[in-house]
């Protein structure tokens, strides 16, 4: 299964966890979900959704990695991005039990743009 995430910034969390649960639960009753972006410039992580903690993990994520004069800057100028994307992943598995993503409490799926604005693809598989 393919969705589609619509990025309005440069740098940004959009939280996909409704989709992927939506997606997931009740399908099979155990077994893992996979999470997956295509794009070098993303990446796919789990933390809380909440605005105040989607500011702290941009400025965290600069603070990493900050803009510089990166050598691949000089062909696209968005170095730091693709280095944001190494360092965070663009991949997550998720057992399922009882028909249900195992996610804690204050957990959510996170897809993080570094390179926005942009249309992105997000795969999920269910095994």
């Amino acid at each position: 299964m393919e969705f589609s995430v619509e990025s309005k910034k440069k740098t940004e969390v959009i939280d996909i966890t409704a989709k992927v649960r939506s997606y997931v639960e009740n399908r099979i009753s155990e077994g893992t979900c996979l999470i997956y972006t295509p794009h070098t410039t993303a990446a796919i992580v789990i933390n809380e959704y909440e605005p105040l903690l989607e500011e702290d993990m941009l400025g965290l994520f600069d603070k990493i990695v900050p803009k510089g004069k990166y050598r691949h800057d000089e062909v696209d100028n968005n170095a730091a991005a693709h280095l944001k994307s190494i360092i965070f992943g663009q991949v997550k598995a998720i057992p399922i039990i009882d028909g249900k993503l195992t996610l804690g409490d204050w957990q959510s799926l996170l897809f993080c743009e570094f390179d926005g604005p942009r249309k992105r693809k997000v795969i999920l598989q269910i095994k």
